[in-house]
């Protein structure tokens, strides 16, 4: 194992023990079950290639994705498969199992139930059904799993007002947010205050996908209009200085993606991302995956990025890696109950004192 002064392998990171607060669950499937799913549907039609390397080829295209609206575009390939109560338990379970294999120990899914209900399940349904894949997994696989239900921004308020009351109803059954997703451009936030309101006053956790492809307006309508307590990319934050400050002297979490940003051309490259600019500005950054099939990425590929491409160092990878735990969405006493053991276990711990929160 190397010390702390010399340079980290990915080898170093994917020994890591790791969390993932931003992954979207149909967002997140294996090609080979995308095939199955497909050919046991009777929905082959539905995919644009019949072979594990024709689906990796055509999708490899979402990097042309000229806009977030374009990028979200392709998740046609995924929700018409993702209908069935024996779907969505598998691939909730999948996910999980994927995470496992990287020593991910804590995961936080997030979807959007009303996607899952157009051959008839109800919303409850479709929430058991993920609900009991990631509960079987977690006993299988010792990775601990909550789950983050969406509005959707270009969907009526009522709408997002039902999705709320759903959280709300399984707040004490594994979900633990409420988060508001989709397309930006045109649909702010604050058209959605009802379902925050009374996602707020059930006391769940709140996160808003921000200033992910629009500006700073975004970021500050998820955070004083919605109350968000973390803020999912908040790419474009550095536009606004004294809002980047807000941030830094609250230590509100960002949920970055990197692959996804440099996917959806709100950072032209790795190179260009402001992460680093957040972390110098002692903003609590997060590091994810978004959609695992889409951005053919795991929460190793994208923190070893960030160290290869971004300019951060070992400690402030270390930091950030650390951060997934210290943001998590559990109670006081889970979190830090789990910062304890993985900061006990750290492969390589910073030189400087690690504080648990």
């Amino acid at each position: 194992m190397a010390s702390a002064d010399a340079p980290l392998s990915r080898d170093d990171v994917l020994a890591w023990p790791k969390a993932e607060l931003h992954c979207h669950l149909d967002g997140s499937l294996r090609l080979a079950t995308m095939l199955e799913l497909a050919a046991a549907q009777d929905k082959m039609d539905v995919l644009p290639a019949e072979d594990e390397e024709g689906l990796r080829t055509i999708l490899r295209k979402v990097d042309d994705s000229e806009t977030l609206e374009a990028y979200l575009a392709w998740f046609r390939y995924t929700l018409p498969l993702m209908q069935s109560e024996d779907a969505l338990h598998r691939i909730a379970y999948e996910l999980v199992e994927d995470n496992a294999r990287e020593n991910v120990r804590y995961l936080e899914v997030r979807y959007s139930p009303i996607l899952h209900t157009e051959e008839g399940l109800t919303l409850e349904a479709v929430n058991d059904a993920v609900l009991a894949g990631l509960e079987q997994a977690e006993r299988d696989l010792g990775v601990t799993t909550s789950l983050i239900i969406c509005g959707l921004r270009d969907r009526f308020e009522s709408a997002s007002l039902r999705l709320a009351e759903l959280a709300a109803a399984y707040r004490h059954r594994g979900v633990v947010a409420f988060d508001l997703a989709g397309g930006e451009a045109g649909n702010p936030p604050k058209h959605h205050l009802h379902a925050f309101y009374y996602a707020r006053n059930n006391l769940l956790n709140l996160t808003v996908h921000a200033g992910e492809s629009w500006g700073p307006d975004s970021i500050q309508q998820a955070l004083f209009y919605c109350g968000a307590h973390r803020i999912g990319h908040g790419i474009t934050l550095y536009q606004d200085p004294e809002l980047m400050a807000y941030f830094a002297d609250h230590q509100i979490p960002l949920e970055i993606c990197p692959t996804s940003n440099v996917q959806t051309h709100v950072v032209e490259s790795y190179d260009e991302h402001p992460l680093p600019r957040y972390v110098e500005a002692g903003i609590p950054v997060t590091v994810n995956t978004d959609n695992r099939l889409f951005s053919r990425t795991s929460v190793t590929e994208e923190l070893w990025r960030v160290y290869t491409h971004c300019g951060i160092d070992a400690n402030q990878l270390r930091e950030i890696a650390l951060n997934g735990f210290r943001y998590a969405f559990l109670s006081w006493e889970d979190k830090q109950a789990l910062l304890r053991e993985v900061t006990e276990t750290f492969p390589m711990a910073p030189t400087r004192e690690t504080p648990v929160w």
